[in-house]
């Protein structure tokens, strides 16, 4: 490998997975990654699953990468244009590690990598990624003399029946959904789940294009929900779905436009899981709003608190047999998904619900007891010093360090956390009213200005 190649790796590769621009994310550097994922994740003359998404650099990278899996003596099961949620259910199934081009919800001219290993077991840079970077970097190793071989499998008609046996599919005819894929992978998986359930679907931007004409598909970002709400309201529909470019991730809008919390569909997605096991475990990360753990309280579960992250809701839920995962960047994941999170899973179960409450608003009305300030970045010298001086201005409130800094302020709290890439904390609030949350934020990015 070139020595820039291997400078690239240190770049590309991040926490949980593989993130670079078009020029970093070559065909030479992707060749680099399969050899290394061949020898690194999969059983010598087994096989690997490799599916893409629909960026335009996507076919040539899953193709070079392929090429170096099969060179390694491992075969390639091809699953072709698919969603990540749909890559991890065929690795759970067939007992197999997978490998899903996609750049998720990066823009126009990004690519990136995400990798499990058999069983959908999730691969994070300590379990993994720094192995196969450190591997990729230092060259391929020798060709085996029999090549791994090739078979296409069309995974999406046994996801979508998986996915639909979550819900009680007659519960949703009728409804009229607005479902904006962003251009991304939700304009496949949405039409391949619901055909023929009876839902009047408005679409907004199914077409597969990963130039993404219309907007980003990142609905983490309320501007990208503007075409959702609008439609919402001109077609007089119930629920507007958003999905994210690999469509692991689901938002909501409700029937007049706005967008719905995502802790608060946390909410509603853990009552109906409850509803199916009563007593089940319930995990929810730092972040979530406390709504969250009430209403897994109410419906007879055991909430369990997680640090952020797929890697920890993932071992967190294998050892607690947790049934359901919440994070409250829209990631939701079952148990009976392998343990992996589904967006379109996500999306029925809140259907469901609206269904049966009338509406989107009268589905989470019961969990919407506070506000939050969203994920606020404050950019900092050193972010671990930044924390500490946080800390020692609270130091007559109650704290904990599962994941960053949490400080308990009574009716209200915070969570400050450090970006794994860059000199920034992440601060995420949450308060009785507007007020108490606008001071809140005030006081403690005061102290942050000063550290």
């Amino acid at each position: 490998m070139a020595d820039g190649d291997a400078a690239v790796l240190g770049r590309i590769v991040k926490a949980y997975d593989v993130r670079g621009r078009d020029d970093e994310l070559t065909p030479a550097v992707a060749a680099a990654l399969g050899d290394a994922v061949a020898r690194e994740l999969a059983e010598p003359g087994g096989e690997l699953l490799v599916g893409r998404d629909m960026r335009p650099s996507s076919p040539a990278l899953a193709a070079a990468f392929a090429d170096a899996v099969r060179r390694a003596g491992v075969g390639v099961v091809d699953l072709g244009l698919v969603s990540t949620d749909a890559v991890t259910f065929a690795s759970g199934e067939l007992g197999l590690p997978g490998a899903m081009f996609t750049a998720s919800h990066n823009p126009a001219g990004w690519n990136g990598l995400k990798l499990c290993r058999a069983g959908a077991v999730p691969v994070a840079i300590d379990t993994g990624l720094a192995a196969v970077r450190d591997r990729a970097a230092t060259g391929p190793g020798p060709a085996d003399p029999r090549p791994g071989g090739h078979r296409v499998l069309d995974v999406m008609p046994r996801f979508a029946a998986h996915v639909r046996g979550f819900v009680d599919t007659a519960r949703l005819a009728g409804l009229r959904v607005a479902v904006d894929a962003g251009n991304g992978m939700g304009g496949l998986v949405w039409p391949a789940v619901t055909d023929g359930l009876g839902i009047g679907t408005v679409p907004l931007f199914l077409e597969l294009d990963g130039t993404f004409p219309n907007h980003p598909a990142d609905p983490l970002d309320p501007a990208n929900l503007a075409d959702l709400a609008r439609a919402v309201v001109a077609e007089d529909c119930a629920v507007g779905l958003a999905f994210d470019g690999d469509a692991d991730r689901m938002f909501a809008v409700d029937a007049t436009g706005a967008p719905v919390d995502s802790s608060l569909v946390g909410a509603v997605v853990a009552t109906r899981t409850l509803a199916r096991e009563p007593g089940a475990t319930v995990l929810h990360n730092v972040v979530c709003s406390r709504d969250v753990p009430e209403a897994i309280l109410r419906a007879g579960g055991t909430p369990v608190r997680t640090r952020v992250g797929h890697s920890f809701i993932k071992a967190e839920m294998a050892r607690t047999g947790a049934a359901l995962g919440l994070e409250h960047s829209g990631h939701y994941y079952f148990r009976d998904n392998h343990r992996a999170d589904s967006g379109i899973i996500a999306a029925l179960l809140l259907l469901e619900a609206v269904a049966e409450a009338g509406s989107l608003a009268a589905a989470v009305a019961p969990f919407a007891t506070r506000v939050r300030s969203g994920e606020r970045n404050h950019r900092v010298a050193d972010p671990a010093a930044a924390i500490e001086v946080v800390a020692a201005a609270y130091a007559d409130r109650p704290q904990d360090r599962l994941d960053g800094l949490t400080v308990d302020l009574g009716p209200a709290w915070f969570n400050l956390r450090p970006s794994n890439t860059e000199p920034l904390l992440r601060l995420n609030a949450e308060a009785p009213d507007p007020d108490a949350l606008a001071a809140v934020l005030a006081d403690v990015g005061g102290h942050l200005a000063a550290a």
